[in-house]
């Protein structure tokens, strides 16, 4: 049959570009799927763990992983081809599953989950004995559609400066080289009541999936994960790395998948959703526990330009008594070229006793690098002559594993050896084909033009995947290189797997408006359901000023932190930024450290400080939970369906979300006080609307006040105060405020006890860095509160590591709402040494 040759420009490498690539897809029609039935079941193969079947046109194969993870494939190849996707890790163990067949279907079972196969059609449905119904297919379960792929390359190339790095333009053309894929629509019956979350960071200010098209791919401000989960109690894993499509339209209720050469996917069953991430990350592997002080606030902005600035940052920290743990280093700290993992020497004349000296303060340091390597040194040159660089002529190969390693050993001998602390890896998609125009592109045309520059350099059946190669490559070597620092990684991208590589992600370069800080609460909740728990952004946007030349630079601040607007917009995002896993300030623009917004006693500079303060005193709280989250498959920022899953009021609330199992953050994202260049906003009311979710009662944590949960009510908001309520029987561990993790590791802690219902909750502690943890050295401990009883129980110390606090003085209060908040009234003091203690508290007043 004849090929259809489509034309497709490619965007990616310069507005004024003048070639354009004719790319041949050929589109395959399948005739004979037109025939009758043709996923029809025509036998069955039992075997221990499952059954594989011969359908009408292809084969179908499910196997049970384990009592709760089913893996389904579907291929109309001859025979199944191996995952090369580097998304599932390898494993042995099977779960023995009973195959039965009875009215005209397959039944494949394993303790209580149970998966039906309609012999007609080849549908599935998958079921649970105690919770019923889960999901299904329609009676058309999935279209495969053939595609042949030529493969293209990128020829005389030349390097174009733009505002997010070195750009190359030049000629696409075709290598004569082809290959054979599908494309498949994966149908579904979703019920009318579920809703569905997950795919990733995206920018639309969409929670719940549900009646939406979503383009799932990699790009500045959109992360792309293949997992979406249900509030049905279930999740889906697809094992491809191609481009994504989720429809929820008229169109239908599908999923596309593009490129791929089985249709390749794991349902999980939860039903909880902590359940459906840890079936998730059994899959693919657990995060790492992150270093004590990346939960510490991080101080970066575009750009310190020497080490001089970077210490006398630190230094201002210290002297105004601000707590900080990280300094970042943005890019165009190298010499001439593009990337290259050297120091300017006129800039940075001494890198180690740059990084000695903020040691000596306390803080660490992150470093920004990229994937992209150019100019006249020997990395580039080294790189191109093993034939380690992407067809683009600037993009190291991450997928790789050489040239990971020779990528990591620039890294290692020019920067880690002097001190560096942890990583920054910036514009990890690689490609940006829309980064440029004065005008921003629909949804669709956005995504037809990344698409097509992705395919042209990346690949069609791997574009998607290159930050986790890319991570991979980080993490493994420089465990290689020392245990003694946690990898930390802050990437613009990632993927199903990534977590198990020490990441956090970020959304990108946003702009500061208030409608952008309203969407990354979404953006953030949507991610880290997928399974991958560190996730964060730029706290007041990374363009503050607005241009009329480029559709990206779209802040509505002129006059940066002068305006008096633009001060309220960060400290709002200051206040939600403070409950994200990493409390991260950056940006452009303008200077973003916190005395730029003010001076002590005036309103911004002492909010911010609060909120600063704030984070500091939770780190016995954040540092558990984050133990949690490496332990025990946790996840730490949480859409409220992980803790109400049954209380539909919840399913698509954007702007609250859980940190842990006891605070409900409800960020503010509307002005109050001033609008754009510093006006005066009159008569704005000072609240803002919250659920509380039911089935508890909820504490106002600044007041005290207790309130009856299925309720919405309306909060007072000043600019001070972020409405933030704790769940009836929380237990919440505070320490004192700190100028850096690292200090006073044994001071005095405050337990807050928050009553009307039992709790409990598991204290983590280690050594804060290194992998020791990893063979068992860290320490846990439980504490938990009897109603009925008025009785707080510490337990046991299960657990020790070196150099752990042994004996520590804590300081029990039982909260309610005629005490202070900020310094509560002690009920009972007991010396913790790692024995159980049972303290009886008699009154609820406290006394």
């Amino acid at each position: 049959m004849k090929a259809l040759t489509k034309i497709i420009p490619i965007h990616q490498f310069h507005p004024k570009q003048k070639i354009i690539a004719a790319a041949t897809l050929a589109i395959l029609p399948m005739t004979s799927l037109a025939q009758s039935a043709p996923n029809s079941v025509k036998s069955v193969d039992a075997r221990s763990n499952g059954a594989q079947m011969t359908l009408e046109q292809g084969k179908m194969d499910i196997s049970f992983v384990s009592p709760s993870l089913i893996r389904v494939r579907v291929t109309q190849n001859p025979s199944f081809t191996a995952s090369t996707s580097n998304i599932v890790l390898p494993r042995d163990v099977e779960t023995s599953a009973q195959v039965n067949e009875q009215d005209g279907a397959v039944i494949i079972s394993a303790g209580e989950l149970q998966i039906k196969v309609d012999k007609k059609t080849s549908a599935l449905s998958f079921l649970s004995t105690t919770d019923g119904p889960l999901l299904s297919e329609p009676n058309s379960p999935r279209k495969f559609e053939a595609i042949e792929i030529t493969e293209l390359k990128l020829t005389d190339t030349k390097e174009v400066a733009t505002i997010d790095g070195g750009r190359v333009e030049g000629e696409i053309v075709e290598t004569g080289k082809t290959t054979k894929a599908w494309s498949v629509k994966h149908n579904f019956n979703w019920a009318d009541d579920e809703a569905i979350y997950g795919l990733g960071s995206h920018e639309e200010n969409v929670l719940n999936l549900r009646g939406s098209l979503q383009y799932v791919y990699q790009q500045n401000m959109k992360i792309a994960i293949p997992v979406i989960v249900s509030t049905n109690g279930y999740g889906i894993l697809y094992d491809a790395c191609g481009e994504i499509q989720f429809n929820d339209t008229e169109e239908g209720s599908f999923i596309d998948l593009d490129a791929i050469q089985d249709l390749d996917y794991y349902f999980i069953y939860g039903p909880e959703l902590d359940d459906i991430v840890a079936g998730y990350r059994d899959l693919t592997g657990s995060a790492p526990m992150m270093p004590r002080y990346a939960f510490g606030y991080v101080q970066s902005k575009e750009r310190y330009k020497s080490q001089d600035e970077i210490i006398s940052i630190v230094e201002e920290y210290r002297k105004r008594k601000l707590p900080l743990d990280i300094i970042v280093q943005d890019w165009k700290y190298w010499p001439t070229g593009w990337g290259i993992k050297q120091f300017r020497e006129r800039s940075y004349p001494d890198p180690t006793a740059m990084c000695e000296r903020v040691h000596e303060l306390g803080a660490h340091i992150m470093l920004s690098i990229w994937p992209h390597i150019k100019g006249d040194h020997p990395e580039p040159k080294d790189m191109a002559e093993k034939g380690f660089m992407l067809n683009n002529g600037k993009t190291y190969d991450a997928y790789n594993e050489v040239a990971r390693s020779l990528y990591w050993k620039y890294t290692n001998d020019n920067l880690f050896k002097h001190g560096i602390d942890a990583w920054w890896c910036d514009c990890t998609e690689p490609i940006e084909a829309d980064w440029t125009g004065k005008t921003k592109l629909s949804p669709k045309e956005r995504r037809d033009i990344n698409i097509a520059s992705q395919r042209a350099t990346l690949g069609r059946e791997k574009l998607n995947s290159y930050s986790l190669y890319h991570s991979q490559g980080i993490y493994e070597n420089q465990r290689k290189t020392s245990e003694e620092k946690r990898v930390v990684n802050l990437t613009r991208s990632g993927y199903a797997g990534q977590q198990r590589y020490g990441t956090i992600s970020w959304t990108g370069d946003i702009s500061a408006r208030w409608e952008v800080l309203e969407q990354q609460i979404p953006c953030g909740l949507n991610f880290t359901v997928t399974g991958s728990p560190y996730w964060t952004n730029d706290i007041g946007a990374f363009f503050v000023k607005p241009s009329k030349r480029t559709w990206f630079r779209d802040g509505i601040y002129p006059e940066g932190v002068a305006d008096l607007g633009f001060r309220e917009l960060y400290t709002r995002w200051f206040q939600y930024g403070s409950f994200l896993t990493m409390f991260r300030s950056h940006g452009t623009d303008t200077p973003r450290e916190v005395w730029q917004f003010g001076e002590p006693g005036t309103p911004f500079y002492d909010t911010l400080a609060k909120y600063l303060e704030l984070r500091y005193k939770l780190m016995p709280y954040t540092y558990s939970i984050a133990g949690q989250t490496s332990h025990n498959n946790y996840t730490m920022t949480r859409l409220l369906a992980f803790d109400f899953r049954k209380d539909p009021k919840v399913h698509d609330i954007k702007t609250q979300f859980m940190y842990g199992p006891a605070l409900m953050v409800c960020p503010v994202v509307t002005p109050m006080y001033y609008g754009a260049e510093s006006t005066e906003l009159k008569d704005v009311a000072k609240t803002r609307e919250v659920y509380l979710p039911n089935d508890t009662d909820w504490y106002d944590y600044w007041t005290g006040k207790k309130l009856t949960g299925g309720q919405t009510i309306t909060a007072d908001a000043p600019l001070e105060t972020m409405p933030l309520y704790v769940r009836a029987g929380s237990i919440i561990p505070e320490g004192p405020v700190v100028q850096h993790t690292g200090e006073n590791l044994d001071a005095d802690w405050t337990i807050r006890v928050y009553p009307g219902s039992d709790g409990e909750f598991t204290v983590y502690e280690d050594e804060g860095d290194n992998y020791n943890y990893e063979k068992g050295q860290f320490s846990t401990w439980k504490i938990s509160w009897d109603e009925a009883k008025q009785t707080l129980s510490i337990g046991e110390r299960q657990g020790s590591y070196p150099g752990m606090v042994n004996s520590r003085k804590l300081n029990i209060a039982l909260m309610n709402d005629s005490m202070d908040q900020v310094t509560p009234k002690v009920a009972k003091t007991v010396q913790y040494t790692g024995e159980a203690i049972d303290v009886v508290i008699k009154s609820l007043s406290g006394e």
